[in-house]
């Protein structure tokens, strides 16, 4: 099972992007979706999660830019992204939380200085 992501590009500091992601099979998620993202040099981390309650959590350095949301299609997922610094830049990927899947096709965002 692997969800793709989309929606990355080449941004100025301070713009905005929206990513999505939609899963390539029908999948069962036991505790919700998640954004994770992989800068260069660093592993995978935690950006944001949606529980299948609909709790939100944010990693400390997103909180007050990012906001996640679900799509319109089952267990789809939103990232929209505001005030984007350099240090976001990274490959996003979209997977479960807490218990990823095999990981899928993430999408690269590059914020400029």
């Amino acid at each position: 099972v692997q969800l793709q992501a989309f929606g990355g590009g080449l941004v100025q500091a301070g713009g905005s992007l929206t990513l999505s992601c939609e899963p390539s099979e029908k999948i069962f998620v036991r505790n919700g979706l998640a954004w994770y993202r992989r800068s260069p040099g660093k592993q995978y981390e935690l950006v944001a999660a949606l529980t299948n309650s609909g709790v939100s959590r944010y990693a400390d350095f997103v909180k007050g830019r990012f906001t996640i949301s679900r799509g319109n299609a089952e267990n789809s997922l939103n990232l929209q992204m505001t005030d984007l610094e350099p240090e976001d830049t990274g490959v996003y990927y979209c997977n479960a939380y807490l218990s990823p899947f095999q990981w899928g096709q993430g999408t690269l965002v590059t914020v400029s200085s």
